[in-house]
């Protein structure tokens, strides 16, 4: 059975459904403390460069250049290996939780990764 991937705030609180909690963000969410996040993984590496997540700026208007850029960083850095173990590591729970900061919650890099993850999920059980 594949986990359900949800994506939640990093300022929501911790739900005791969220199963295995990965942070998405390059930075540390301004003001949480990491106690209080209860993480079981942070993958930086998953994350937008710091390049792209500054020329985005969370702008809506940017939101499909976005995703086409950031899709191909991905690709470039091998991010299918990354989500393959974040797979393995969640085997036996229901959920994966993406973890991220922005305000927006439509135009983020988790709803990104959230496709990405299903994708990989699926193709795993296949």
């Amino acid at each position: 059975m594949q986990p359900a991937i949800e994506i939640k705030r990093a300022y929501d609180p911790v739900a005791r459904g969220d199963g295995l909690r990965v942070l998405v963000d390059r930075l540390w969410p301004r003001g949480v403390k990491k106690e209080n996040l209860k993480l079981n993984a942070w993958a930086k590496d998953l994350a937008p460069s710091t390049q792209l997540r500054q020329w985005f700026a969370h702008d809506p208007e940017k939101w499909s250049e976005f995703r086409k850029r950031y899709r191909a960083e991905l690709s470039a850095t091998g991010a299918r290996d990354a989500i393959a173990g974040l797979l393995a590591q969640a085997k036996g729970k229901k959920t994966i939780t993406l973890i991220y900061a922005a305000k927006d919650t439509r135009h983020n890099e988790a709803v990104v990764l959230r496709n990405l993850f299903e994708r990989a999920a699926d193709s795993a059980t296949a």
